[in-house]
């Protein structure tokens, strides 16, 4: 018995816990990029009810080092469609293009979001398994998965 109960301790802490960890961490990779697409969209918006087409604005070369950059012609900005390419649009297209992401993207945060409760649920399932198999009475509720 005590195998067995070695096994699904394994099982817990090798699978379940990791595959919830990486689920997590997509989401989490997932609201980033919502953030960025937002952040781009009140950008547009504020360019928009400007009027101005010159901008100023820093640019981060990386590593936290920005330079002044001076854009002439803000009327159309580069915007990142996925997998590294980046197509140029104009305001409105952008706009559109954001909104559409953005929707996707949070269809995508509750899928994963299911998952981990999926995987959550899973974890119980087997603790609870793990505590018939000790034949231990049930335990206070901590609330971790």
């Amino acid at each position: 018995m005590s195998d067995k109960v070695l096994q699904y301790e394994n099982f817990i802490n090798d699978v379940l816990r990791k595959d919830l960890q990486r689920v997590l961490e997509q989401r989490d990779g997932v609201y980033e990029k919502i953030a960025q697409y937002l952040q781009l969209k009140n950008t547009i918006q504020i360019l928009q009810e400007s009027g101005d087409n010159e901008l100023k604005t820093e640019v981060d070369l990386g590593c936290h080092f920005y330079v002044q950059a001076h854009v002439e012609d803000s009327s159309t900005v580069c915007v990142a469609v996925g997998y590294g390419f980046f197509v140029e649009m104009s305001h409105a297209e952008a706009l559109r293009f954001i909104e559409k992401k953005t929707k996707q993207l949070n269809v995508f945060t509750e899928t994963l979001t299911k998952d981990s409760a999926k995987i959550k649920a899973n974890i119980r399932m087997v603790l609870e398994g793990l505590r018939e198999l000790q034949g231990l009475a049930d335990g206070p509720e901590d609330g971790r998965a």
